[in-house]
C-alpha cells in the first residue's frame, strides 16, 4: 500500500461534525490522507502528516462521491415522443413502462450491458461513486433474472424490482402476476440481488399486495425498500417503516402519521426531484420531513420516463431551490444521506475508515452545487483511492 495526502483543499466535506464545523463536518484550509483504498487520516492541512504522493487541490473543494440510491438503469430505448408531448402540453397515448418493457425484452445482453456502463460512466463524471440500480422493465421471470444478472455486473447494490407494474400479460389477472413475482420469478432472481422493491401506487400494487411481495422477499434474504406516495396518498409509507425498509422512496404525499413513522423508524425518506422536474408534479416538502427529524437521501431515480438524467448536482441544485433544503443538506443527503439509504457506513463520508471515494469541484465550496445549477464542476473522481476522472 502507498499513501497519498490530497492537501491545499479549500473544503472539506467529511459528514462527521467531530472532525469539523455544522453537520458536513466541514474543514477549510483541509488535506485528506487516503491509504490504498481507503481514507486514513482528515483535518487541517497544516497538521496533516507524510505521505509517499502529494496531491495538490489547488484551493477546491472535496466532499465524498455520490451515493445515487435509487435508479433504473437496465433499459433499452427512451421515451422522448412522450416527454416532449407532456412539456408541449399535447395529449399523448402511449404505453409508458409498457413501452420500455417491449424495448428491454427485445434489447440482447450486450445491449443492454453496454447501456448500464453508458449511464455509469456518465454518472461518474457527474461525481457519483456507488449507486443501485434495479431490475423491472423485463416482467418475466427470464428477463427480470437477466436484468439482475447485468446490473450485478456493474454494481454490488442491486434490486429486484418484479413489481414495477403487473406485467402486461397477466393484466387480467394480477393475482396471478403477485404469485409469479412472489415465487419462481423470486427464486430466479434473488441469486443476484441484495435489495426487493415494489411500486405501492394505485394503478401498481396495493398494500397487501405489497406486503406480499416485501415479506416473500425478505424470507428469501433480500432487504425491502419501496416506491412509496409518489402519485397520491396511500399505505407505502406505513409499510416501509413497518417492515423496516432501508428506503421509501418519492415520498411526495405525506400526512402527518406517515412523517412521524418516518421520524420513529429507520426508514430513510428518498426524494427524487428529477421525477416532479421531468413531470411537472407536485414537489416533495423536504423541509417538512427535515424538521420532523427524519433521515432524507437525495437520488436521481434515472429512468427514461419519469427522470431521465444521470446528474446527482443537478438533483442537488432542484432540492435547495424547489424542496426547501438548504446546501448543506441538499448536500449531505446526496452524500451520506444516500448511504444511509444503502445502510452503508462505508461510503459517504470522509473518515478515517471510510472508503476513498471522493469528489473534486472546480470550485471553493460544495455550495457552488446549487449557486452554479447546470455547470460541469466536477474537476476529479476518485474511487477507491485511485482518480478515474
Amino acid at each position: 500500500m502507498t499513501t497519498t495526502v490530497i492537501t491545499n483543499i479549500g473544503s472539506l466535506v467529511t459528514n462527521d461534525p467531530a472532525l469539523g464545523e455544522g453537520l458536513l463536518g466541514l474543514v477549510e484550509n483541509a488535506a485528506l490522507v487516503l491509504d490504498g483504498e481507503t481514507v486514513a487520516w482528515a483535518g487541517p492541512a497544516v497538521r496533516a502528516p507524510a505521505a509517499d504522493h502529494r496531491v495538490d487541490a489547488a484551493g477546491r473543494a472535496v466532499l465524498p462521491g455520490f451515493v445515487d440510491s435509487h435508479s433504473h438503469l437496465v433499459f433499452a430505448g427512451d421515451r422522448t415522443a412522450e416527454f416532449n408531448a407532456r412539456m408541449s402540453g399535447r395529449p399523448y397515448e402511449a404505453g409508458g413502462i409498457r413501452t420500455t418493457v417491449a424495448a428491454t425484452r427485445a434489447a440482447t445482453d450486450a445491449e443492454l450491458s453496454a447501456n448500464v456502463a453508458r449511464y455509469l460512466r456518465e454518472a461518474l463524471r457527474q461525481g457519483t461513486t456507488t449507486f443501485e440500480t434495479k431490475s423491472g422493465y423485463g416482467l418475466t421471470v427470464e428477463d427480470e433474472a437477466r436484468a439482475l444478472r447485468i446490473a450485478a455486473e456493474h454494481t454490488d447494490e442491486v434490486t429486484y424490482l418484479g413489481a414495477h407494474i403487473v406485467s402486461p400479460d397477466h393484466a387480467d389477472d394480477p393475482a396471478a402476476y403477485v404469485d409469479l413475482v412472489t415465487g419462481p420469478m423470486l427464486d430466479a432472481c434473488a441469486p443476484y440481488a441484495r435489495w426487493i422493491d415494489v411500486f405501492c401506487e394505485k394503478g401498481a400494487f396495493d398494500g397487501d399486495q405489497a406486503r406480499a411481495i416485501l415479506t416473500a422477499g425478505k424470507a428469501k434474504g433480500l432487504l425491502p425498500r419501496i416506491h412509496a406516495n409518489q402519485l397520491s396518498y396511500g399505505p407505502g409509507v406505513q409499510l416501509a417503516v413497518e417492515l423496516d425498509a432501508a428506503s421509501a422512496d418519492h415520498c411526495t404525499h405525506l400526512t402527518d402519521a406517515d412523517v412521524d413513522a418516518l421520524a420513529s423508524g429507520d426508514t430513510v425518506a428518498t426524494l427524487l426531484p428529477g421525477a416532479e422536474f421531468s413531470t411537472r408534479a407536485e414537489w416533495p416538502d423536504a423541509r417538512r420531513l427535515l424538521d420532523a427529524g427524519v433521515t432524507v437521501a437525495l437520488s436521481t431515480d434515472c429512468n427514461p420516463g419519469s427522470s431521465f438524467t444521470s446528474s446527482m448536482p443537478f438533483c442537488v441544485a432542484l432540492a435547495v431551490r424547489d424542496m426547501r433544503m438548504t446546501p448543506d443538506e441538499a448536500t449531505w443527503s446526496a452524500t451520506a444521506g444516500g448511504a444511509a439509504a444503502l445502510r452503508r457506513t462505508d461510503v459517504g463520508r470522509l473518515t478515517p475508515g471510510a472508503r476513498a471515494d471522493l469528489t473534486v469541484l472546480d470550485a471553493p465550496s460544495h455550495v457552488h452545487l446549487a449557486y452554479r445549477p447546470g455547470v460541469p464542476l466536477v474537476a476529479e473522481v476518485w474511487r477507491r483511492g485511485v482518480r478515474v476522472v
